[in-house]
């Protein structure tokens, strides 16, 4: 089930999606990462799973988005069945700020972030037509999309201290998280997957992000957030470690990294993956489109080499 509803900022219409699950699990090789969960959430919710680190919650967000096989139970993402409709479940969904999934580059800045995300969207997540398109045109959507992504997120440019030349290293964590989110937003999801969206962050900081949560299911986009304790006008799905120990699948290091084997099943073919950078560089925020081009072209040949 979808519902169409206006996208203010851009213009558009989006059709958010319905969550649903039952009975849903995933076990890995040291036991399970979650199980028997729950789920239903109406299209455009706010779902918050919760629970303590460990207790397979950033599994759970990541087989809802199509990035982890569940094992057991069946869940849907609109009218995409899982755990058998994996790939069509990635293509209207999109993930942030998750650990050794979405790493942001901490030498990078904003700006070159922002660059590549819109180079592989259009790479490889629009239509091939698209690349058809007049040069200009091409131009003017990515740079369109990126702005849309930017206000929808909450994230000013002007309010950095060298605005998108801005390394990620010298970010706030509330702007680091704000910049994953508005990357993840660039394809357009129709659902939206968030995790730590509490972590080392202040009670004015969390209200902060609970009200772009808001503010984005409430635009059309359905989204899953992982967190520690969930808000009241949230549909809750609370989850529980198996074990007094760390969680079979899900557990985290004390500074909230992922450990070695903590997502050994999500598949590394995604292209919200940012562990390969160097080919699509920036360094003048006026550079040809004949340049970008080639670079996106440099990426394209290594990351599916």
């Amino acid at each position: 089930m979808s519902v169409r509803k206006h996208d203010a900022e851009t213009g558009g219409a989006v059709d958010a999606v319905a969550v649903t699950a039952e009975g849903f699990g995933l076990k890995g090789p040291r036991g399970w990462a979650f199980r028997g969960v729950h789920v239903d959430a109406a299209p455009g919710s706010l779902t918050a799973v919760e629970g303590p680190s460990g207790s397979g919650r950033t599994c759970l967000l990541l087989a809802l988005t199509g990035r982890m096989k569940a094992t057991e139970g069946t869940a849907s993402v609109g009218g995409a069945r899982l755990p058998k409709q994996l790939t069509a479940v990635r293509r209207v969904s999109a993930v942030a700020n998750v650990a050794g999934v979405t790493d942001l580059d901490p030498a990078l800045t904003v700006g070159e972030h922002l660059r590549e995300r819109a180079l592989l969207q259009r790479r490889f997540g629009d239509s091939p037509r698209g690349l058809l398109r007049p040069r200009a045109e091409r131009v003017r959507e990515a740079k369109l999309r990126i702005d849309a992504a930017l206000g929808a997120a909450g994230l000013d440019r002007e309010a950095l201290p060298k605005g998108v030349r801005t390394a990620v290293r010298d970010l706030e964590r509330l702007e680091a998280l704000r910049l994953s989110v508005a990357l993840a937003l660039i394809s357009r999801p129709r659902l939206l997957g968030v995790d730590d969206v509490d972590l080392k962050l202040s009670s004015t900081e969390r209200d902060e992000v609970w009200a772009l949560l808001r503010s984005l299911a409430e635009g059309g986009t359905s989204v899953v957030a992982v967190c520690s304790e969930a808000p009241e006008d949230t549909v809750r799905v609370a989850l529980q470690r198996e074990n007094e120990g760390p969680g079979p699948a899900d557990h985290r290091e004390p500074d909230g990294h992922e450990s070695e084997d903590g997502h050994e099943t999500v598949h590394e073919h995604e292209h919200e993956h940012e562990h390969e950078h160097e080919s699509v560089h920036e360094t003048d925020v006026h550079e040809t489109e004949t340049e970008t081009e080639g670079k996106a072209d440099a990426l394209a040949a290594t990351r599916h080499a």
